[in-house]
């Protein structure tokens, strides 16, 4: 009835083993996961500890442990402070620049600059250029002139091609072949007149004076997590201490005022180099505020670096053009600057913390999770490492019988066997 009574093997039947097939194959399969649900809900499991007697695994241990938790309170904790929310900064920054200088320009005379003068852009941006150096070329107007002979010599009006306007050219090309002097030739062009020639940079710097110039920041910060506004003129910047205070890292560290002499020697340059063709600086102002502290222990940190590589052999240092424009006779004219300078640029950077519970509790979990790998190591000195390792792997393994003869079961009596000759060994080798 559930099976064939002939020496023909039932394929039919067979194809439902384990149990057999029909109504009682249901049955069987019910009381099986009822049996199962019943051991799932009436059965308890637990880990089987060992104790192991040795100097060496209880002093690792017990090392080990001191070590994690050395590192869980002081890194974790008190350093890294992982018991705090963090929030992040918006910065914003106005930056004042004063001084005055008289220099002799050639071809233009004495010269009184000021800010307005030396100082670019002037309304005070977070990176801006103080002049140092410049090349003038003077009462240019628009026209035709020849062509500077590094950019374009010639013999005659066919090696210069009309209309062509293709850099380091400062115009555009006549088709004209004309002398630039008793012994050259150019091509003409159609440019500003005369064509700047920039091959002769003034050396020393011209605007020397600039190492004495002061810089005033102001820096506001805000953190949006905890609502919390801060200003770099804290609470000890007062107007009388501004008027005489000027930053240094050990007597003034709070005062807003920087000479720039001091921000390029604290940036480890020499002003005078510097100053001959340019370069850029980092002013960086970091905030780390501690918010379970008064906010008045929020203060900045001001940092001083050079951003660009003084070793580059190509277009090394900062400069760029500026024009000055005015009418002469109904004429426009213009006094064309090459202005070498110092780029500064202010970074503001840092975060704020504050006492929270969900990142205290997080902390605290993950730190108790790291103890497991004391564990772990020490597990495996006990079980690859120490001479008696296979006596603990028998104490601390349990190998569990089949009913079947299979390949399981004779690995489980060759694990007793080596087990127990190695009890035997080890215990002649005591005796």
């Amino acid at each position: 009835m559930y099976g064939s009574l002939t020496d023909e093997p039932d394929h039919a039947s067979t194809s439902c083993s384990p149990f057999p097939c029909g109504p009682l194959s249901r049955l069987t399969t019910k009381h099986h996961i009822r049996a199962e649900m019943f051991d799932f809900f009436s059965e308890y499991e637990t880990e089987r500890v060992v104790v192991v007697q040795s100097k060496m695994l209880g002093i690792s241990y017990r090392l080990f442990q001191l070590v994690i938790i050395a590192y869980f309170v002081g890194w974790v904790f008190i350093y890294e402070k992982g018991y705090q929310c963090k929030s992040d900064l918006i910065s914003s920054v106005n930056i004042k620049l004063k001084g005055i200088a008289l220099i002799d320009v050639h071809n233009l005379g004495p010269q009184l600059l000021d800010d307005a003068d030396y100082v670019f852009p002037t309304q005070g941006d977070s990176s801006f250029v103080v002049m140092t150096n410049f090349l003038v070329t003077p009462n240019q107007m628009q026209g035709t002139c020849a062509e500077l002979p590094d950019k374009h010599s010639c013999n005659n009006d066919t090696d210069c091609i009309r209309g062509e306007t293709s850099p380091p050219r400062h115009g555009v090309m006549t088709g004209r072949c004309i002398p630039y002097n008793n012994k050259i030739k150019t091509c003409e062009v159609d440019a500003w007149c005369p064509v700047e020639n920039d091959t002769n940079t003034p050396n020393p710097a011209m605007l020397l004076k600039a190492e004495n110039f002061t810089l005033l920041i102001k820096n506001s910060i805000s953190f949006p997590e905890f609502n919390v506004t801060r200003r770099n003129l804290v609470e000890s910047v007062t107007n009388d201490y501004l008027e005489n205070c000027n930053y240094h890292t050990e007597t003034d560290p709070l005062c807003p005022i920087f000479r720039l002499g001091y921000i390029v020697s604290e940036s480890r340059q020499q002003f005078a180099s510097l100053a001959l063709e340019g370069g850029t600086l980092g002013i960086i102002i970091e905030w780390q505020c501690d918010l379970d502290w008064d906010i008045k222990f929020c203060k900045p940190i001001y940092r001083f670096v050079r951003l660009d590589n003084p070793q580059y052999r190509v277009s090394k240092g900062f400069n760029f053009r500026y024009a000055r424009y005015y009418t002469e006779n109904n004429v426009t004219r213009r006094n064309l600057y090459k202005i070498f300078g110092i780029r500064f640029d202010v970074m503001v950077s840092g975060e704020a913390g504050k006492f929270d519970i969900i990142p205290t509790m997080t902390t605290i979990g993950s730190g108790i999770g790291i103890f497991g790998v004391a564990t772990l190591v020490c597990d495996l000195m006990l079980l690859h490492v120490i001479p008696k390792r296979k006596y603990y792997k028998q104490k601390k393994f349990k190998c569990a019988q089949q009913t079947d003869k299979d390949d399981s079961n004779l690995a489980c009596n060759n694990f007793q066997k080596d087990n127990e000759e190695n009890v035997k060994s080890e215990s002649s080798a005591a005796k």
